[in-house]
């Protein structure tokens, strides 16, 4: 081949190195583990090209007679793409959730523990009616004052195996409204609606007609 010819086909052949480089997915490994892996300390790793994740959820009780914390901790390789999410609820002054869902796209990014959502003690002026019940779908709500960004009047219903095992009103971050099908503890899925806004302070008389409306729809939705 000629000088000349070769000068020509330069052009082409960085093009096509171009593009082979461009199509080129770097695989990377991310930290597993199931629950009960996690939190015996137990981690595998998998290989990815669309990012790590690290699921946590935290429920935690307290009462005159019991305490207890519930935490569900999943690592592992994002399937698909991986969409981040954080929410918080207060149902009444014994039961607070939390819930985190992280992406990251680096090496071993999600090896590290992280917090979920913390409640701020900073009063934020919503006052929402609360409780909770895990004996059917209703509860005798009593007024909840709000804190930190938990700033909506919160409506959940639980389901396993198609019964509604759990019920409950409280105060909630905005990113915890309009869930379907969220599994949260000991596989119950909940559907949510909130009530309310992110300024003012509805009484509980004038909030429970929009909360009974919110749960008459969940339920159909089910």
């Amino acid at each position: 081949m000629s000088l000349s010819s070769s000068l020509k086909s330069l052009p082409t052949i960085c093009v096509l190195a171009a593009f082979v480089s461009s199509t080129v997915v770097e695989s990377y490994k991310c930290a597993q583990c199931e629950p009960e892996e996690c939190n015996n300390g137990n981690e595998k790793t998998c290989d990815t090209s669309l990012g790590c994740f690290s699921e946590k959820k935290e429920l935690n009780k307290t009462g005159q007679q019991q305490q207890s914390n519930q935490r569900i901790l999943k690592k592992g390789c994002s399937l698909g793409k991986c969409d981040p999410k954080a929410f918080s609820a207060t149902l009444g002054n014994e039961y607070t959730f939390g819930y985190g869902y992280r992406c990251c796209q680096t090496e071993n990014c999600n090896k590290a523990d992280f917090q979920v959502a913390r409640k701020s003690s900073d009063p934020n002026g919503i006052t929402c009616p609360a409780c909770y019940s895990d004996q059917g779908s209703t509860c005798q709500p009593t007024n909840l004052a709000c804190r930190g960004e938990e700033t909506k009047c919160l409506v959940f219903v639980g389901t396993a195996s198609g019964v509604y095992p759990v019920f409950g009103m409280g105060c909630a971050t905005e990113t915890a409204c309009n869930l379907k099908d969220m599994e949260v503890i000991d596989n119950v899925k909940i559907h949510t609606g909130c009530a309310g806004s992110s300024s003012g302070s509805p009484h509980l008389t004038s909030i429970i007609p929009s909360i009974l409306t919110a749960l008459f729809l969940l339920k159909v939705l089910l």
